[in-house]
């Protein structure tokens, strides 16, 4: 019997053969996940050779990223892995550097300088140190190298922090057998373990000193059965890790590009039934499904506690499962070692309808994408259903075994974010009092009276530092409301707070069901005589009440008070703002360049739209206004 693996290179073969990898882009993420890594590499090395432009000419939901990748070794054998990585993330893999991480992060003429990269990526591995140890050494010799090679990294990674262009991807530097082995005596190893994890925790720590710094922990990825070199390679190329290694390193970088890309997924839809507990709730009934602290049901509970450390940073938990919904909720409630409440989910669609209308209808419900969204199921057939019937959902076929539950789901990594904000924990409240208002509008006798007695307040103010973080977070996270879709860091936010003539300008909202955090964000800028807004950015948690008009009024407000002659904005279409493509126009602005693939709008200040009554709009620099 022919195996998944073998039908999925065999397409990639035709595909090859018939000139469609580049047409067949998306085709091609797909079928990554089911190779081996060896086949990975293989069709990474065939990915390098393509035309970006042919590649988003197909597909424009493909983004091309310019990646300099570094290192002290030898780095051009993570390249293949690396576009595979990228491809299975809807990515398109652009190399780009030296390779060697001295000149690179050292030279301000080089690419990673030059503004165009998106992301550095500096390869470490344990040769860095030996090679500046002697033939024999001690491990006092060990820690003065260790020390200044720290301080050189700390040196280049700052320098690129303040002048670099994109977000550095730093790896960890793991201690070999072979390096620790060669003192005989176990006093010494043990000091070499202390001073070697010293220099990889200030590595670990410069990813919350540096805004636009991650590093990646490779302690981390040698927990799986994978090697951390192969003897002849790193002798004899400089080659310092395993291609096993290799591939979780790209892994991990392709997941920061992923989430500087706002790919993010935010909901878990999880069946129940030998998902998240064992045996059938029809048939068993409560007490009968399998939750505890022993065999089976321990496992079910273990899983459930890693569904809970999601829901708590923020991913929105949703239950999709074929049961009666009375029946699930009794359960949820009723069986003392649940860790997972019905409080803990923002929706529970349980009925007997097909799996892909109940996710596709939960997603509409929520006004999210379904490409937010990760569904886990171990039944075959409802996992291939979805995947056929909703290809952008991400779904996760955990099997049989409920101990392995956990570690298929993390396995994708797909909640990864840069840094965690108060909004982020905030979220699942946020999302339950979305569905007291939608309550509350059905309740309504019209959108008017829904409107006004929603008493919703916003507040517009420029933001401090502890805020610039959610901002950045907004950037590389809105898709729909993002009028250009430009993703920013923490670096780049704060520069355009910092910067001449330029200003941000943070979005809060609440109403009579709570404080929606910061929602939104303005970036505009005076020139010339004319007031631009370079994006303009909006939470889809808070459409349909008028928000955005409101925000627009107040920045032609501003520009009067300011004595410009006009505001000019601008738009740039992608898959997902489609919907905004008109916003401007319908506000009053008419286009300049309606050909380009930015389309510039300009509005004259004669005349300002009038208030939105059922809103009341605080601008703390300007008044309150109702």
């Amino acid at each position: 019997m022919t195996s998944a693996a073998d039908l999925a290179w065999e397409r990639v073969r035709l595909l090859r053969d018939t000139g469609q990898l580049a047409t067949a882009y998306a085709e091609i993420g797909a079928l990554a996940d089911s190779l081996p890594e060896h086949r990975q590499a293989a069709l990474g090395q065939l990915l390098l050779g393509l035309d970006p432009h042919d590649v988003t000419a197909s597909d424009p939901a493909v983004t091309t990223l310019d990646v300099v990748i570094t290192g002290n070794g030898t780095t051009a054998p993570l390249r293949a892995p690396l576009a595979a990585a990228f491809a299975r993330n809807r990515l398109l893999l652009r190399p780009q550097g030296q390779g060697q991480y001295i000149n690179d992060l050292g030279d301000p003429g080089s690419e990673v300088y030059c503004g165009q990269t998106d992301l550095t990526v500096c390869l470490l591995d344990p040769d860095l140190i030996t090679a500046e140890l002697a033939a024999v050494w001690t491990p006092t010799d060990c820690e003065r190298v260790l020390r200044s090679v720290g301080d050189r990294i700390r040196a280049l990674a700052a320098e690129h922090d303040r002048a670099g262009s994109g977000t550095l991807v730093l790896t960890t530097v793991p201690l070999p057998a072979w390096l620790a082995k060669q003192l005989v005596d176990f006093q010494s190893r043990a000091g070499l373990g202390l001073i070697w994890r010293e220099f990889n925790a200030a590595l670990l720590r410069l990813t919350a000193e540096l805004p636009r710094c991650v590093v990646v922990d490779l302690d981390v990825l040698l927990t799986a059965p994978v090697a951390l070199d192969e003897p002849r390679l790193r002798v004899y190329t400089q080659v310092g890790y395993s291609e096993g290694l290799l591939h979780r390193i790209a892994d991990e970088i392709a997941t920061v590009a992923r989430v500087l890309r706002g790919q993010t997924k935010k909901v878990l839809v999880l069946d129940l039934d030998g998902t998240l507990w064992g045996g059938v709730l029809g048939d068993d009934g409560v007490t009968g499904v399998q939750i505890g602290h022993a065999g089976p049901g321990d496992a079910f509970r273990r899983f459930q506690r890693t569904v809970a450390q999601l829901g708590s940073q923020g991913v929105l938990l949703s239950v999709c499962s074929k049961n009666d919904e009375q029946l699930v909720r009794t359960a949820l409630a009723e069986r003392a070692e649940m860790v997972l409440r019905e409080e803990d989910f923002v929706a529970i669609v349980a009925n007997w309808e097909p799996k892909d209308r109940g996710i596709a209808g939960l997603t509409e419900a929520l006004n999210l994408g379904l490409d937010s969204v990760v569904f886990v199921d171990d039944s075959a057939f409802e996992c291939g259903l979805v995947r056929d019937h909703l290809p952008k959902v991400a779904v996760v076929e955990v099997g049989s075994e409920p101990a392995r539950h956990a570690e298929q789901l993390l396995a994708g990594d797909w909640f990864a974010a840069l840094r965690l904000t108060g909004e982020d924990r905030a979220r699942r409240d946020a999302y339950r009092a979305e569905a007291e208002r939608d309550s509350f509008r059905s309740a309504s006798s019209s959108l008017k009276e829904y409107l006004e007695s929603l008493d919703t307040r916003v507040e517009i103010f420029r933001p401090d530092e502890q805020d610039l973080a959610r901002i950045a977070q907004l950037t590389q996270r809105t898709n729909q409301f993002n009028m250009t879709t430009a993703r920013m860091d923490l670096a780049q936010v704060r520069a355009a707070l910092s910067e001449p003539g330029s200003d941000v300008w943070a979005v809060r909202c609440g109403d009579r069901f709570g404080e929606a955090g910061i929602v939104g964000v303005v970036f505009h800028r005076i020139t010339d005589d004319q007031l631009h807004i370079d994006n303009m950015l909006l939470s889809c948690r808070v459409f349909g009440r008028g928000l955005e008009s409101a925000i627009v009024r107040e920045v032609l407000t501003h520009a009067v008070e300011l004595g410009v002659d006009r505001v000019v904005a601008r738009y740039r279409p992608t898959p997902k703002n489609g919907r905004f493509a008109r916003f401007y126009e319908e506000h009053g602005f008419v286009t300049a360049e309606p050909d380009s693939d930015t389309a510039t709008w300009v509005r004259g200040l004669a005349e300002l739209p009038s208030p939105l009554t059922h809103l009341t709009v605080t601008n703390l620099q300007r008044r309150a206004t109702k």
